[in-house]
């Protein structure tokens, strides 16, 4: 290669990086900004660091946490807000980045994917309802908090739940779960929420099959149907029918 040509080449680089740093919203930049950033449309460095990057540092030194959802960064307050609940407030570290983007280029200003509910603190990770409309089919209606029994942070469906696992909810038992489930607390249950159910009323028979917990009634009772026993509770109820049986066909 020449020298001249080499000189050529480094003066046209020269140049390139001249004009990128005059021009880098035009040179280097992906797009234009969001509406709400324009104003600082040729100032890569108000959120960019050389070599490094956006950073969640910069984003805070305009929009201060506990005003976001509620003020605008000139302080104004926000008529419409994207969230009915600012939770930016509630997250256990400010990582914009993860969830923000901003240039209008190959993908547009939008969130980099679902939000991750691991940011939130504790105490809020639980208060679902406070960001999410709750479902209004008639079995959620009669539900209160606690949506993580069932479903995850990362998506609603498929619920990892299934009722009929643990008992079939037939015509018999098509009851408000608060009748089982008190308070709405669906770790714990009770059969004895049934006019129909008491402990008066069962103690006998269940004694005679040497039960005496009569507060575990699904370990042995999966459904309405009386026949349908399952686990000890079952094992010695075929038992002594079979032994009454044999004593009927003796006499």
């Amino acid at each position: 290669m020449s020298r001249t040509l080499k000189i050529i080449l480094a003066i046209n680089l020269l140049l390139l990086v001249a004009l990128t740093f005059a021009w880098p919203h035009l040179l280097v930049a992906p797009g234009k900004l969001i509406p709400g950033h324009q104003a600082i449309n040729t100032d890569c460095f108000a959120c960019h660091s050389a070599f490094t990057g956006a950073s969640a540092a910069k984003c805070v030194s305009c929009h201060k946490p506990a005003d976001i959802g509620k003020l605008t960064t000139l302080g104004a307050p926000i008529a419409k807000p994207l969230s009915r609940t600012p939770f930016h407030q509630a997250l256990s570290s400010q990582n914009c980045i993860g969830c923000h983007s901003d240039h209008a280029g190959v993908r547009r200003y939008h969130l980099q994917g679902s939000f991750d509910h691991s940011l939130l603190k504790k105490d809020t990770a639980s208060q679902c309802q406070s960001c999410h409309t709750a479902p209004t089919d008639p079995l959620h209606r009669q539900i209160s908090g606690n949506c993580s029994q069932c479903h995850t942070s990362t998506q609603w469906t498929p619920a990892t739940f299934d009722h009929a696992k643990h008992f079939v909810l037939d015509k018999d038992h098509n009851a408000p779960c608060a009748t089982c489930h008190v308070r709405n607390d669906y770790r714990t249950y009770t059969c004895y929420g049934c006019h129909e159910h008491t402990v008066a009323n069962i103690r006998r028979e269940h004694v005679e099959e040497g039960i005496r917990d009569l507060t575990h009634c699904v370990s042995c009772h999966r459904s309405s149907n009386e026949h349908d026993i399952q686990g000890k509770g079952g094992e010695g109820g075929s038992e002594r029918k079979a032994s009454d049986k044999n004593k009927g066909g003796d006499d």
